[in-house]
């Protein structure tokens, strides 16, 4: 999201999960800094307790498909099936939207220009740096150094709140707080 002002964008995929994201509550609590998660339908149903302290910490959600879709793979109308169910699900919750348009992340930026579409109601949200930390085979100091070189004001930057990520995560999230903090950058929630 280009900006001239010193603001970065956190969001972080695949949650909720017990451990990753409680981790990543308690960072950002810690650093007074929002985000947005986009949440797997699948995990808010399993976590239902984990997915609403994201919520009650003032955070932004999204829609990232109820199991992970990769939207090259399948039609369009199984896609937005699964996207209406983990919408269904994160309402089942009780949560109120805070967004005119719900937030929407396609797994793995992939999605085809007839489900673009159809989505046509949701904000799709895409980014701009990816962390790479669910990658076993970048040790978590590599992830921090190009997290934070290809990091702009109003970048988009995705970490992911899942176990496939934990040790790079928390390895890098901290670390990368604080080296934009120092420097006078904001953390906001897409809204």
């Amino acid at each position: 999201m280009p900006t001239d002002a010193k603001e970065i964008f956190l969001t972080f995929d695949d949650g909720p999960v017990p451990g990753p994201t409680e981790f990543v509550l308690d960072t950002l609590r810690s650093f007074s800094a929002y985000a947005t998660f986009f949440c797997i339908g699948d995990n808010v149903q399993k976590h239902p307790d984990v997915f609403l302290k994201i919520v009650g910490a003032g955070h932004s959600i999204g829609n990232h498909t109820f199991h992970h879709m990769n939207g090259w793979k399948f039609n369009t109308e199984p896609y937005l099936q699964n996207v209406v169910r983990c919408e269904e699900v994160m309402e089942d919750s009780g949560i109120t939207r805070l967004h005119e348009k719900p937030l929407f992340r396609p797994p793995y930026g992939r999605i085809t220009r007839s489900q673009i579409n159809a989505l046509n109601h949701y904000r799709i949200i895409m980014w701009d740096v990816l962390s790479i930390d669910y990658n076993k085979n970048l040790s978590a100091e590599v992830c921090l150094r190009n997290t934070v070189r290809a990091t702009r004001n109003g970048s988009v930057v995705v970490f992911h709140d899942s176990v496939k990520a934990e040790k790079n995560m928390r390895f890098a999230l901290p670390r990368f707080l604080d080296h934009f903090s120092t420097q006078g950058y904001s953390f906001k929630a897409i809204v």
